[in-house]
């Protein structure tokens, strides 16, 4: 892979990214006016089988894209990722009906399942090992600048043009993203090295288990279940929280906005902080941290320390999440790195569809404020303690040496 090649390949993938970070918030902005609205009689059950829906997509699709992904290729698995859920979103501003909308966004789901994990292995296999943090958590600011976008297009579009017309622009620049992607998009070195040993989806899989690797995927799976039930459950429902503790619509969108800001500005500094300590004591520091901050929420601040608490739960939030990742992919080999990132990802789904579940529940009991918060820390705890048990790179090798030598 030439330099010039090599450097297309990181932006055109943050753009990817940053495309899949759109559906991150997009039903947080728009599930408020179409409850208040009652479009085709929604209610707030029917808005969490929606959400559900979507994340169920999710879950398969980073099962199984990111398992192919280690057979065909990370740069066939990214545009086909790409193109599903761009045109599954465009279709869902033609929706005329809750189960049309919600096919359409599990069929969406399928490809914003295998965009990630994708996206991860392509970026830790273009740079060097000794930065795989922060490339990992740069990357992946551009799902938090969707996000953030994605916050300001709804303040922006809403009242004038309506709930369809966010989805609209959320899939508009496929169009030419994908034709760069053909042309420019790279394939990874290390996956070239790889595809010279000729393996099955199975022989794949398999090796998430094999040479003491079992009780770290079990481990990292719980972590991501925790990671993703936080980031969907708010980003999903902390408008409609803010907007029962007291908060006008505009004021809780301006938080989701604040969220976001806060994870991009926490990518940023997680990933130099991991390259320089480790992603181990990272990620467990900063799932802590977010489950401090995310008790904090539940007392009553003043404006400005209501901000400044939720830009900071949003910094440790979601970075804690993308070290997980981080982590995965210093674990796994080349051979079962993408497969690696695709189940983590696709088991952490389940706690994404967990998340809104969970805040729907605590909604419709009328006890989401403060209770929801005092769960989400909970949670938050609980993926600390999943990272402490990750057997460390050394271990693993150590048992892959012995089993080889019998």
């Amino acid at each position: 892979m030439s330099v010039g090649t090599r450097s297309w390949g990181v932006p055109l993938v943050w753009t990817a990214v940053l495309l899949d970070g759109f559906d991150l918030v997009v039903l947080g902005t728009v599930l408020p006016v179409l409850l208040r609205e009652r479009v085709w009689g929604l209610t707030p059950g029917a808005a969490a089988a929606v959400s559900t829906a979507g994340l169920v997509g999710m879950t398969l699709g980073a099962l199984a894209i990111g398992t192919v992904t280690d057979v065909i290729g990370r740069r066939k698995s990214m545009m086909i990722s790409v193109a599903v859920f761009s045109v599954c979103t465009l279709l869902c501003a033609a929706a005329t009906s809750t189960f049309m909308f919600s096919a359409l966004r599990f069929v969406a789901g399928l490809g914003l399942g295998g965009c990630l994990p994708t996206a991860i292995a392509l970026v830790t296999e273009y740079t060097r090992k000794e930065r795989g943090g922060s490339a990992t958590t740069t990357v992946m600011t551009g799902y938090h600048v969707g996000a953030v976008l994605t916050a300001l297009l709804a303040l922006l579009l809403l009242e004038p043009l309506g709930w369809r017309a966010l989805f609209v622009a959320g899939a508009l620049p496929a169009v030419v993203l994908i034709p760069l992607m053909v042309k420019f998009l790279p394939e990874s070195a290390a996956f070239q090295r790889a595809r010279r040993t000729r393996h099955s989806t199975g022989d794949v899989v398999a090796g998430l288990f094999r040479a003491g690797l079992l009780r770290s995927t079990i481990a990292f799976w719980v972590a991501s279940f925790m990671g993703l039930l936080l980031v969907y459950g708010l980003n999903t429902w902390l408008p409609e929280i803010m907007r029962q503790a007291g908060y006008p619509l505009g004021a809780a969108l301006g938080l989701l906005l604040t969220l976001n800001l806060g994870g991009i500005t926490g990518l940023l500094i997680a990933g130099r902080v991991a390259d320089h300590v480790g992603v181990r004591p990272s990620v467990i520091a900063w799932f802590v941290a977010a489950a401090v901050l995310l008790a904090l929420l539940s007392v009553k601040l003043p404006a400005t320390g209501l901000y400044v608490a939720v830009f900071l739960t949003g910094g440790f939030v979601f970075s804690a999440q993308v070290l997980v990742y981080a982590y995965v992919g210093q674990v796994y080999p080349d051979m079962t790195r993408a497969t690696g990132l695709g189940w983590t990802a696709g088991i952490g789904r389940l706690g994404a569809i967990s998340g809104p579940i969970l805040g729907g529940a605590l909604l419709t009991a009328g006890i989401a404020y403060p209770w929801g918060f005092y769960a989400f820390a909970c949670v938050g705890a609980l993926g600390a303690a999943a990272i402490a048990v990750v057997r460390s790179t050394r271990d693993n090798a150590v048992d892959e040496l012995r089993t080889r030598n019998g």
